[in-house]
């Protein structure tokens, strides 16, 4: 499966969401696009999410980018799992969007949440 992985910018994306999906099985399992990873590489994310089969939102905290990818997501009819961390306050707007907002509780637990509903969906 293509997964696309969008987030906001201001936060530490590399330690708490890219090494975590990298370190995992899910990285061998699946095609996982991490928009900056590395740094310096140019992805056209639009593009991106038209080819995946599935969007994974980090919407812990609000994004500009992070909601243009979210619509280009709906545009395109891609599902969309929106994870977000325990105790953040989430845009309701997600819920146009996305009927998966998933709590997790750090890093660990994400991977797992994902992981589960992954196995869910196939």
């Amino acid at each position: 499966m293509k997964i696309v992985v969008c987030h906001p910018k201001h936060f530490d994306y590399n330690l708490e969401l890219y090494q975590p999906l990298r370190d995992s099985m899910l990285d061998s399992e699946h095609e996982i696009l991490l928009p900056h990873d590395p740094p310096e590489k140019d992805i056209k994310t639009k593009d991106e999410i038209e080819a995946a089969d599935l969007v994974v939102a980090e919407v812990s905290l609000p994004g500009t980018g992070l909601g243009m990818e979210l619509g280009w997501a709906d545009a395109a009819g891609k599902p969309v799992a929106c994870f977000y961390r325990s105790g953040s306050q989430v845009s309701s707007s997600l819920k146009y969007i996305s009927k998966n907002l998933i709590e997790y509780s750090d890093s660990k637990d994400f991977i797992e949440k994902l992981t589960a509903y992954l196995a869910n969906k196939s």
